[in-house]
């Protein structure tokens, strides 16, 4: 495994103005990887705990990952547009990431609101040439919410990119059931976490420990 470079910040081009980003790359770049934080009316960000979880599991897999933040978050500009206007801006990263490496294969994770829009990512992508290689769903927003009002009719997955869904047994924002109800129909399975949250305090070691036994490498 190459050595981990330090964590590099820049600011892209999208198509609400800038879009801030954190990049985390090992030397040898093997691929790329699209990790997306969280609800950023709720305190979201690329900062998040679990959204650096995953990029270090990534990394640590031959990726270079970019973290974006979502529109109004950090130097991010735009507004907050419910995952219609954020996948937008999420694919003109990877066009960006796409000129900067070339075309390597390509992941994609999300946390919360994020693996919601990285599931629209995916889908605008899986008909195209190079579709992602997988997907990590961690704390998958689906349905109604508990505390925030919000619902989410998250679509459902590409059948031609694996995905690995990541579920805590007692969820507080998104409980269980909802991402069941969203799995049976499309025979998905998920591996729940016992005793986790939402934000798997004190758990963020197994989600790095299942994305090091379940995700290929680059």
């Amino acid at each position: 495994m190459s050595r981990p470079l330090p964590t590099e910040a820049a600011l892209l081009r999208g198509p609400a103005g800038a879009i801030e980003v954190l990049i985390d790359a090992p030397e040898t770049v093997k691929g790329v990887a699209l990790v997306c934080h969280p609800h950023p009316l709720f305190g979201g960000a690329n900062t998040n705990k679990v959204a650096h979880t995953l990029a270090r599991a990534y990394r640590d897999l031959g990726f270079a990952v970019i973290r974006p933040n979502f529109r109004g978050v950090g130097k991010s500009e735009g507004e907050h547009d419910h995952g219609e206007g954020e996948t937008e801006d999420m694919l003109s990263v990877l066009t960006w990431a796409q000129s900067r490496w070339g075309s390597l294969p390509l992941a994609l994770g999300g946390f919360s609101f994020g693996g919601y829009v990285q599931v629209r990512v995916a889908n605008r992508l899986a008909e195209g040439i190079a579709p992602p290689r997988q997907l990590v769903l961690v704390g998958m927003a689906a349905g109604a919410t508990t505390g925030s009002g919000r619902s989410y009719d998250t679509p459902a997955l590409p059948r031609n990119i694996p995905a690995l869904v990541i579920h805590g047994e007692n969820d507080d924002t998104v409980a269980l059931a909802n991402v069941l109800d969203w799995a049976r129909p499309q025979e998905q399975p998920i591996i729940v976490v016992p005793g986790a949250d939402h934000f798997f305090h004190g758990k963020l070691h197994l989600i790095r420990a299942l994305i090091a036994r379940n995700v290929d490498p680059a």
